[in-house]
């Protein structure tokens, strides 16, 4: 009896185990299956949100390209109007000028004709003529006197008529000439409208795309991922820059050793032949010709040339906007990360000026900081200026300190205007505070 519940008992606890056994396994394979179908809905999610990104994406970079276009548009008509104000001013000058000359030389007209008038008179009213003088049966002698007085006036007559129709011609040349500068006054006015026109059309333009990006700006710029890449294309262009600045500068340092080392080789050459042909000479032109070679071998002097205009940026700088602190160097950003520069409140169209002399090596529109300018003022030091409304200047001008070289705005999707500006030093950005002036 013992035996048979012993065997009783172990055949239940076989048959337990194989029970769980089948339970955990069937659980297992359960579980499987769940996650397979989670995975596979995971992947389509992952797929479908893919698409929306690259959809948005697309429309985004369209909408930012037809924002280049419009805000260099505007850059470019920006400095047309300035240019054709300066000649409308100088036009305008001009014509002013004439209508003074005018005045003046039909005054002068006016006395050459009352001379003429008055000298025309006087003869008519003494009675006196050559007709007159001859058949008056007076003194032979007083006759050849009034004949004398009479050739007399009338050369002065016939000068005076002369004179009249030189003014007369002159007064006419000032005519056309006022027309023609007239005529240019009205060209350049109406040239001015159409440029206005356009600039209201682009500005209105710029608006539109705004408009129509604005909810894709704020999501850009609540996303960090986005305004890493926008910063790191900046910190790319400015690397870029910088090695190719360095690289220009170490092949002219190289060029100019290397003409150095020509120059002292062509000299010790020279050298040589003339010691060679002056051997069989008395001592004195032997230590003569030495003295003479041993100036001779040394290498003349040469200034290593670095290409830039500038010799880097000390501190005391001037500003470039006379604008409040909107955002400080390593502060954080809204968008997130941190402020690489400082952003200087600036009204739309206000003159941006170089902090130091230096060469243009960059001007263009870049995507998320709009018309961009970058000035290399050489020891490696470089001053950014984003944001811009209008770039005055192109690559490879040389600019002086406290030179306008842009205009001051809201482009690379910026609401309000401002200025944004940063200082890198070897590739590095630095505090620009600490470099202006108090």
């Amino acid at each position: 009896m013992r035996q048979l519940t012993r065997w009783l008992s172990g055949a239940l606890s076989g048959l337990a185990v194989c029970g769980a056994v089948w339970a955990t396994t069937a659980e297992i394979a359960a579980k499987q299956a769940q996650t397979e179908r989670e995975r596979a809905e995971l992947r389509v999610r992952i797929a479908t949100l893919q698409k929306e990104l690259d959809e948005r994406e697309a429309k985004r970079k369209e909408a930012s390209d037809a924002l280049q276009a419009s805000e260099a548009a505007i850059s470019v008509i920006t400095r047309r109007l300035g240019e054709l104000a300066t000649q409308l001013r100088q036009a305008q000058a001009d014509l002013d000028e004439l209508q003074i000359q005018f005045k003046r030389q039909f005054g002068i007209l006016v006395m050459r004709r009352d001379e003429l008038s008055n000298q025309l008179r006087k003869q008519y009213s003494s009675g006196l003529s050559p007709w007159t003088a001859l058949l008056s049966g007076d003194d032979p002698q007083q006759i050849g006197r009034d004949l004398t007085y009479l050739d007399y006036i009338s050369r002065a007559r016939s000068a005076a008529v002369t004179a009249v129709k030189q003014e007369i011609d002159r007064l006419a040349e000032l005519e056309a000439k006022t027309e023609l500068r007239r005529q240019d006054v009205v060209r350049l006015v109406q040239e001015t409208t159409e440029q206005k026109t356009l600039l209201d059309a682009q500005k209105k333009e710029r608006a539109t795309v705004l408009a129509r990006i604005e909810g894709q700006l704020q999501a850009q710029r609540a996303e960090a991922a986005t305004l890493g890449r926008d910063d790191k294309r900046l910190s790319d262009l400015v690397d870029d820059l910088a090695g190719q600045l360095q690289a220009a500068r170490e092949a002219a340092e190289s060029a100019r050793k290397a003409e150095v080392a020509r120059q002292a080789e062509q000299a010790r050459q020279e050298e040589l032949a003339r010691r060679k042909a002056q051997e069989a000479s008395r001592a004195k032109e032997r230590q003569e010709e030495q003295a003479r070679a041993a100036a001779a071998a040394r290498p003349p002097e040469t200034q290593a040339t670095t290409g830039a205009v500038g010799v880097g940026l000390k501190p005391g700088l001037r500003w470039p906007v006379k604008g409040q602190v909107m955002a400080r160097f390593g502060t954080d950003r809204p968008e997130g990360g941190v402020w690489r520069g400082v952003l200087l409140r600036a009204t739309e169209g206000a003159s941006v000026q170089v902090v130091a002399s230096g060469t243009v090596v960059y001007a263009n529109w870049l995507r998320g900081f709009g018309n961009l300018i970058i000035i290399d003022h050489g020891e490696q030091y470089l001053s950014v200026y984003a944001y811009n409304q209008s770039l005055l200047k192109q690559v490879g001008d040389t600019v002086q300190t406290g030179e306008t070289i842009a205009l001051a705005g809201s482009t690379g999707g910026q609401v309000d205007s401002a200025l944004y500006f940063e200082i890198r030093h070897r590739g590095s950005a630095v505090d620009p505070v600490q470099l202006l002036a108090r």
